[in-house]
C-alpha cells in the first residue's frame, strides 16, 4: 500500500427534512471535520464533500402534508443546517445539494453506464405494500411491524436496529403504514433491482482480508470491530446478499433515464451517496482541478465518516456500485460512530427529548466561546466503539475542569507572567532545549497516531495531557516565588521559554478540535494563525530539538480562554445549563402526568354484575382525627344514609364536599379505617396532574339509583 498523494474525505449527507442535533455532529460532521483539518495541518492535499440530502418519499409526504412543494421543503433544511455548520466551524470544502442539476445527470449517467453493462440489474414486477388513505407506494421505512428473526415491535422494513438483520417489507410481522398508522395492502409494481448477489465474493476478501483484484487494498485490522462484524454478518448470513431495488414509485427524485420507467425514481439510497461524487464535480470545476483525480485514480485514499446505521450502504451497497462501475476507487475505512444518547435516552423530536444545532447556537449565543465547548465535550464523549450519553452535567465537568481549570489556566499564567516579567518579550532558552521538550514531543507523536487512527477521543485526552504537563511543570518551578528573591534566575528564564513554547505547540494541536481557541491562543502569542502545513512543520521543529519561538518576540495581552460556569461572581452560565436541566425536567414530569395504570386482569361479565354501585349525595363531612387524608362523610342513598371514610382531604375541604353528587359502591363489604366503620366507597378518578375527581353523574338524578 503506497503513500497516498491525496485524500478525499465524505461525511454522511444529512437529509433536508429536518433540523440536525447533537448526535448527528458526534456520529460523523465532527469527527470528519477533525480529521479532514488535520491532514491539512500536515500539509495533504485533501477535499472534503458533504452536503444535503434531498430527495425521497419522507420529504414527498412531508411536503403533502404541510401543503408546500418538496423543494420548499429541502430549501428551508438545507439552509438552516447549512447555516449552523458554518457557525459550529465546520470546514467543508463543498457543501453540496443532490437537487442540483449536475448531481441529476451524474446520477443518470452512473444508472445508464451500469444498464448499459447487462448484467448488474434486474427487471422485476412484484407486489409492493401501498397505503390506500395516502394513495402512495411505502418506502421500505415507512412500513413497521415485528421483526421475524428477533420479534422486536418495532422493526423497519428494509432493516431491524434491535438486531441488525437485513428485511424486506413483506418479512414483518403485522406490517403497518407509519403514514396512517393502518395496514397497507400490497400492489403489483415493476422496479429495477442491482444485482448485489453477484458482489457477494469479493466484497467479503475486501472487508475480511483489505485484498481487492488481488492487491493489498488496506489493513483490515485499522478498521472498527462493529463496522467490520455488521458487514461480514450480512455477507455470510445464510441467505447471503440479495438483489435490492434501487427505483421507486414516487413523484420527487431523479428521473429513471428508460422510455419504459415513466413515472420511476432512483432510490434515495442508489442516488444520496453518488452525491458524493457530483460534489466533487462541483468543488473541482470551482478550483480549477480534475474530479477523477479523487475518485478514478489509484493514489488517492477515500474515508468515508458516518453513523452506524449507514454501515451497510458504504461499505456493501455503495462500493458494490462502484466496483460494479468499474472506473471508481474505493475507501480505505469506513470508521463509523456508533450513537450519541442524550441524558439517557434517545433523541426524540416529537418528545421535544435532546437539543438541537441551532437551538444550541441561539441559546448560548452569550455563553464565552460556546462553540469550542460544545466541540469539545462531544468529542471527549464521542461514541466512536459503543453508543455513548452526552449529559449536561458532564458538559459543565469538561468545560471547567479540562478546557479552564486545565488549558485555559495553563495558557493565562504563561502569558501572564511572560507579560509580568518580561515586559511580554519571550526569554532565551539556557540549556539542552532538545532534552526539555522531549516529553511534550512524546506526546505530540502519540497525538499524531490516534489521529491516523481515527481515535478522537484518545487525541484530545492528550492534548489535555501535555497541558497538564505544561501545569505540572510550571507549578513545580513555581517562578513567581524566585522572582521575589532571584529575579534574573535563568532557572525562571527556562521555565517561562518552555511553557511559552507548549503553549505554541497546543495553539497548532487544538486546531483540529477547538478551532477557534486555536486562533486565540495564536493571537495571544502574537503568531499567525495555524493554517495548511502547519503541523508537519511543528514536528519537524520538534524532532530537531529546535524551538519554535523566536528570542525577544513579544507576545500578545493576557486573555481568558475560558470563563468557567461554576463561578462566584457570574451565574449566567451556570442559569443556561440549569435552564437547559429544567427544561427536561419538565417534559419527565409531564410523561409522568400523562402515564396510564395498565389495565387490570381480564373479569367477565358476571364479575361486574356483583357491583352495586348507586348515586347519593353526601350531606356532611368531618376530618378523621389523627389521619391527614381521611374524611368522614354522610352519603344519602335516598333510601338510608351510609358513613363513608374517603382519603380525599389532601384534594378537598370539608365544605367543598357538601352537596357533591357521587357513585357509591354500596355493596362493599364494611371496614374499619381509624375506628370509623365505612360502608361503601366513594368512585374517584386522578387527572393528569395527580388531582382527584369525582365520578358523578352529568346532571343532577335522584339518589339510590343503580350504575349498569
Amino acid at each position: 500500500m503506497a503513500t497516498p498523494k491525496r485524500y478525499l474525505v465524505t461525511a454522511a449527507l444529512p437529509y433536508a427534512n429536518g433540523l440536525s442535533h447533537f448526535g448527528h455532529l458526534a456520529g460523523n460532521f465532527l469527527p470528519a471535520d477533525i480529521y479532514v483539518r488535520f491532514l491539512r495541518l500536515m500539509g495533504k492535499d485533501v477535499v472534503w464533500v458533504c452536503g444535503s440530502d434531498e430527495h425521497g418519499a419522507s420529504i414527498d409526504i412531508r411536503a403533502k402534508k404541510e401543503g408546500l412543494t418538496p423543494k420548499q421543503i429541502v430549501d428551508k433544511y438545507h439552509h438552516l443546517n447549512k447555516e449552523s455548520f458554518d457557525a459550529l466551524g465546520l470546514s467543508f470544502d463543498m457543501y453540496h445539494r443532490t437537487s442540483l442539476p449536475i448531481h441529476h445527470q451524474t446520477t443518470q449517467d452512473f444508472f445508464l453506464h451500469l444498464n448499459e453493462k447487462g448484467d448488474e440489474f434486474e427487471v422485476r414486477e412484484s407486489e409492493q405494500y401501498y397505503d390506500e388513505d395516502f394513495k402512495q407506494f411505502l418506502a421500505d421505512q415507512f412500513i413497521k411491524g415485528d421483526c421475524p428473526k428477533c420479534g422486536h415491535a418495532d422493526a423497519y422494513g428494509n432493516q431491524c436496529e434491535n438486531c441488525g438483520s437485513a428485511l424486506s417489507p413483506t418479512e414483518l410481522v403485522n406490517p403497518v403504514s407509519t403514514l396512517s398508522g393502518k395496514k397497507p395492502v400490497l400492489k403489483r409494481t415493476k422496479h429495477w433491482y442491482f444485482r448485489l448477489d453477484k458482489h457477494a465474493d469479493w466484497l467479503r476478501d475486501w472487508v475480511e482480508k483489505g485484498e481487492l483484484d488481488g492487491k493489498q487494498h488496506h489493513d483490515p485490522k485499522t478498521w472498527r470491530k462493529h463496522v467490520t462484524g455488521q458487514v461480514l454478518s450480512w455477507l455470510n448470513a445464510e441467505e447471503g446478499l440479495q438483489p435490492r431495488a434501487i427505483t421507486r414509485d414516487l413523484d420527487w427524485g431523479i428521473d429513471v433515464p428508460l422510455p419504459d420507467a415513466e413515472g420511476k425514481v432512483m432510490y434515495v439510497w442508489f442516488d444520496a451517496p453518488i452525491g458524493y461524487i457530483s460534489a466533487t464535480k462541483d468543488w473541482a470545476t470551482e478550483q480549477g482541478k480534475d474530479w477523477k483525480d479523487y475518485w478514478q485514480s489509484e493514489d488517492c485514499e477515500m474515508v468515508h465518516f458516518i453513523g452506524k446505521d449507514n454501515i451497510v450502504f458504504h461499505c456493501i451497497i455503495f462500493p458494490a456500485m462502484l466496483k460494479a462501475h468499474g472506473d471508481y476507487i474505493l475507501p480505505t475505512n469506513v470508521p463509523a460512530n456508533q450513537f450519541l444518547n442524550f441524558e439517557g435516552q434517545k433523541f426524540s423530536k416529537s418528545r421535544g427529548w435532546g437539543t438541537g444545532l441551532k437551538e444550541y447556537l441561539e441559546t448560548f449565543k452569550d455563553f464565552p466561546n460556546h462553540v469550542d465547548a460544545l466541540r469539545y465535550a462531544l468529542t471527549r464523549n464521542m461514541p466512536e466503539n459503543k453508543d455513548s450519553d452526552f449529559k449536561w452535567d458532564e458538559f459543565t465537568d469538561y468545560h471547567d475542569k479540562e478546557l479552564a481549570d486545565n488549558l485555559g489556566n495553563f495558557v493565562n499564567r504563561v502569558i501572564v507572567l511572560t507579560n509580568k516579567y518580561y515586559d511580554g518579550k519571550i526569554p532565551a532558552y539556557t540549556g539542552d532545549f532538545g532534552v526539555a521538550i522531549a516529553p511534550v514531543t512524546a506526546l505530540v507523536e502519540q497525538l499524531v497516531q490516534h489521529l491516523w487512527s481515527y481515535k478522537f477521543k484518545e487525541a484530545i485526552q492528550t492534548l489535555m495531557e501535555i497541558s497538564s504537563y505544561g501545569n505540572t511543570h510550571l507549578q513545580d518551578v513555581s517562578p513567581w516565588k524566585l522572582w521575589k528573591t532571584e529575579p534574573e534566575n535563568p532557572v525562571i528564564h527556562n521555565c517561562m521559554r518552555l511553557g511559552l513554547e507548549i503553549v505554541q505547540v497546543l495553539s497548532v494541536l487544538a486546531k483540529p478540535f477547538i478551532p477557534a481557541t486555536s486562533d486565540k491562543m495564536r493571537g495571544l502569542l502574537n503568531l499567525p494563525l495555524a493554517e495548511n502545513g502547519a503541523w508537519a512543520q511543528l514536528l519537524d521543529t520538534l524532532k530537531v530539538g529546535k524551538t519554535g519561538l523566536e528570542d525577544g518576540h513579544v507576545i500578545g495581552a493576557p486573555s481568558l480562554l475560558f470563563a468557567k460556569i461554576h463561578d462566584r461572581k457570574d451565574k449566567s452560565r451556570l442559569e443556561l445549563i440549569e435552564a437547559e436541566k429544567a427544561k427536561l425536567a419538565a417534559i419527565i414530569e409531564a410523561e409522568k402526568a400523562n402515564e396510564r395504570a395498565p389495565l387490570k386482569d381480564e373479569i367477565q361479565f358476571d364479575d361486574f354484575s356483583k357491583l352495586d354501585i348507586r348515586t347519593g349525595t353526601i350531606t356532611s363531612a368531618e376530618k378523621v382525627k389523627k389521619a391527614d387524608k381521611l374524611l368522614k362523610l354522610t352519603v344519602d342513598l335516598g333510601f338510608e344514609t351510609r358513613t363513608v371514610v374517603s382519603g380525599i382531604a389532601k384534594h378537598f375541604s370539608t365544605e367543598e364536599v357538601i352537596g357533591q353528587q357521587v357513585l357509591l359502591l354500596a355493596n362493599l363489604a364494611p371496614r374499619k379505617l381509624r375506628g370509623v366503620e365505612s360502608q361503601g366507597m366513594i368512585l374517584m378518578a386522578e387527572d393528569e396532574k395527580g388531582n382527584l375527581v369525582f365520578v358523578q353523574p352529568k346532571d343532577a338524578i335522584g339518589n339510590g339509583l343503580g350504575v349498569s
